[in-house]
């Protein structure tokens, strides 16, 4: 294991600890099988997403997004229509 999959696994693993003592309103997975979407109770949505590296080996990627109420004054949000 390389530094870097240490430190993206710790950054997962940061995301996924964030859930503790939520709850989770709704789960979806993309038909591909490539991302994981879990939304919470307060809006924060959860991505957990395979993608590939400039190797094409597979990585494992996680984002906790939050709710536009919990946006920073002045940050730029975009929204997406449709399902990925």
């Amino acid at each position: 294991m390389t530094l870097a999959s240490l430190q993206e696994l710790r950054r997962i693993a940061e995301a996924v600890g964030h859930m503790r003592e939520r709850v989770v309103q709704d789960v979806s997975i993309r038909s591909d099988c490539r991302q994981l979407r879990i939304t919470l109770e307060d809006g924060q949505t959860l991505l957990v997403s395979v993608l590939l590296d400039e190797a094409g080996k597979p990585r494992l990627d996680a984002d906790l997004v939050r709710s536009a109420e919990e946006s920073q004054p002045g940050q730029l949000e975009v929204r997406f229509d449709g399902d990925e």
